[in-house]
């Protein structure tokens, strides 16, 4: 809501939203699914709240006493890069999008890149879709 009236989202709008996202891909990925997720994880802090989920949440103990590893999501990031202004020309053409063009500066703001030792790719929009396609296609199946 805030966003379809032009108010950029925090930190605080953002990370309980990721909390469950987390909690969504743990689910499936333990029954034993491929996970696609679409979303602007622009910094690294929410990236890392979709692989670990909550810091600072209580371990599990072993039945030894020994602390257990909370469960991660293997996390590969597909990240397109593009200039403000290709981006805004696009925003510009799209038709009932809940985010207005005028917030395009807030996520460039926010954006954080991935970088090492972060699992990603980037890929740039200026390419061609099926270019995008094949380039994500093909590095995931190195994964």
């Amino acid at each position: 809501m805030k966003m379809s009236r032009g108010i950029p989202l925090n930190d605080q709008d953002r990370i309980p939203w990721l909390y469950k996202l987390h909690g969504i891909l743990l689910r499936e990925i333990a029954s034993g699914e491929r996970v696609v997720l679409a979303c602007s994880a622009l910094k690294k802090m929410y990236r890392d709240i979709l692989i670990r989920g909550k810091d600072g949440t209580p371990r599990k103990h072993d039945e030894l006493g020994k602390e257990e590893e909370p469960p991660e999501v293997k996390l590969f990031v597909v990240h397109l890069s593009g200039s403000f202004e290709v981006i805004s020309g696009r925003l510009l053409k799209r038709k009932g999008h809940f985010m207005p063009p005028k917030l395009l500066q807030s996520q460039f703001n926010t954006l954080e890149p991935p970088s090492a030792p972060e699992n990603f790719i980037q890929i740039s929009v200026d390419k061609e879709l099926s270019e995008i396609i094949t380039t994500i296609m093909e590095a995931l199946k190195v994964q």
